[in-house]
């Protein structure tokens, strides 16, 4: 049990000056001795990971099972599409990497380096041969870009694959519906009025979701792992279909809402704060947005 003495209204002020002021800061500006602060902020938990918060972000389990298993795609066909063998060879190269499958990679890989010209000779001539089938198409001489990386198509098609493999493995033949998180979001900001680009004010979004204090992030750390489940649900849904990787605007209005609190929270020490700086650093995106500069004025506390 509390304290006597210490009504509601005076622990709610300790535990949101605590939330960006230091144990003592908070007693000097409460008149409070500081064990008597510690002793509050400890037994609020508070400041502690939220549990229920980290079971509503988080992606279902991995499954395996034979029909989660990737099926072994056939090797494609080889064609003569533009009557010259070595670029025709690297587009056929090209398909089969696109498979996504290890061992026909490896292959294609190999059978590229017999080309004896420099593929970005190859890819020249590819690119003359699209703007002589479509002359003046803007596409097709862009469509030759990147023609001679295969080792970065390589990469990226591995990628892929294993993010599909992942998402059937998760959500089997859900992945495109909605999921516990985005149902909560849903509802929490219920006929809330959009403006006319279709986006929620941020002080709306924030008294919404404030009033669910059990699923409030109570640390940096909530923050990340929410932010982290947002984007691996993006790119799990964009491998297996671009058209429906952005989930509902309820689910956007809360992952800015997140990424705002990594600006409120305060930071429990050295190494949560190097978590967040490399989540922001991650992404010039990041660090160019309108919320970062609290963010960053938040760690130096």
């Amino acid at each position: 049990m509390m304290k006597p003495g210490v009504s509601p209204d005076t622990r709610r002020q300790v535990l949101e000056l605590r939330r960006r002021h230091s144990l003592r800061e908070v007693a000097e500006r409460t008149g409070l001795p500081l064990g008597t602060v510690k002793t509050l902020c400890s037994r609020s938990g508070a400041f502690r990971d939220n549990e229920a918060h980290r079971a509503l972000f988080s992606l279902p389990p991995i499954r395996h099972s034979s029909q989660t298993l990737p099926a072994v795609p056939e090797l494609p066909p080889q064609r003569t599409v533009t009557g010259d063998k070595e670029v025709d060879a690297v587009i056929w190269f090209r398909q089969v990497i696109g498979t996504g499958q290890a061992a026909l990679i490896e292959k294609a890989m190999q059978g590229a380096k017999k080309i004896k010209t420099p593929l970005k000779e190859v890819e020249k001539r590819y690119q003359a041969w699209l703007m002589k089938e479509n002359p003046g198409s803007l596409f097709a001489a862009l469509s030759s870009f990147d023609f001679a990386n295969l080792e970065g198509l390589a990469k990226k098609s591995i990628e892929k694959a294993a993010r599909q493999h992942e998402a059937r493995s998760r959500f089997g033949d859900e992945l495109v519906a909605e999921t516990p998180a985005e149902s909560f979001c849903i509802t929490a900001l219920h006929r809330l009025k959009a403006d006319r680009m279709d986006f929620y004010a941020d002080a709306d979004v924030d008294k919404r979701f404030q009033a669910h204090p059990e699923l409030l992030p109570q640390t940096l750390t909530d923050c990340l792992r929410e932010l982290a489940y947002w984007q691996d649900l993006y790119w799990l849904r964009n491998s297996v279909d671009s058209h429906s990787s952005d989930g509902p605007r309820e689910a956007y209005a809360r992952s800015r809402f997140a990424f705002r609190c990594l600006g409120r929270i305060r930071t429990s020490g050295k190494t949560e704060a190097v978590s967040v700086l490399k989540y922001l650093t991650d992404d010039r995106d990041r660090l160019n947005d309108g919320d970062t500069e609290a963010i960053l004025f938040n760690l130096l506390g």
